[in-house]
């Protein structure tokens, strides 16, 4: 498992501040090590009709809420996501209607995935920041599909409503632009730089 230690690197912790199961996969198949640690905070509570300005802010939220429950130097990694379908922006789908109705026309525009991390150094304060975007195209799911994969929960847990890795909606894809991760909710390419970049800053000021 990969961590912040070794090859003249100060030794730091990675703290995933998210309770997504998505994007704790997409840091483990990368070889990471870290803890979870969740914000708790109320998104709707933060607003933007900006995609990347809501992101940003909500992953820079998240980052505040998680400071003081942090005891020990780390590297803190907040993220948030939401879709862009057809100029309107699609967040986690709030009842089963609205889940359908994402589902059900999802293949009549792309969706993008903007997704914002921020990297703080819990010991300093300094933040890096970020914003990948990637796009996926489906084909039409059928209605058994769709009904199959509400009832797994799954769409209220994802922005847009859906997990393009889910074994149901997998077979549905024409094509992506972009990172996978990123479509998860965790593009690794900028998350890794961002920490490298956190690193090196730390390294300076030793």
């Amino acid at each position: 498992m990969k961590n912040l230690g070794g090859q003249g690197r100060s030794h730091m912790k990675i703290v995933l501040g998210s309770q997504s199961e998505a994007r704790k996969k997409v840091l483990l198949r990368a070889g990471y090590e870290f803890d979870v640690v969740v914000a708790g905070i109320d998104e709707k509570e933060i607003r933007d009709p900006d995609p990347e300005k809501l992101t940003l802010a909500l992953a820079r939220a998240k980052a505040k809420a998680i400071l003081p429950k942090i005891k020990e130097p780390s590297l803190l990694i907040t993220s948030d996501q939401v879709v862009t379908f057809n100029g309107t922006m699609r967040e986690k789908p709030e009842n089963v209607g609205e889940a359908f109705q994402f589902l059900f026309t999802s293949h009549l525009h792309p969706s993008s995935t903007v997704t914002a991390v921020v990297v703080t150094n819990t010991k300093t304060g300094e933040r890096f920041v970020g914003v990948d975007v990637a796009t996926i195209w489906f084909r039409p799911f059928t209605l058994q599909v769709i009904m199959d994969y509400i009832k797994t929960g799954d769409p209220f847990r994802l922005a847009g409503g859906f997990d393009h890795e889910h074994p149901l909606l997998a077979p549905f894809i024409k094509k992506i632009d972009g990172e996978k991760e990123s479509i998860l909710g965790l593009p690794i390419s900028l998350t890794e730089k961002l920490l490298d970049y956190a690193i090196m800053r730390t390294c300076l000021e030793v």
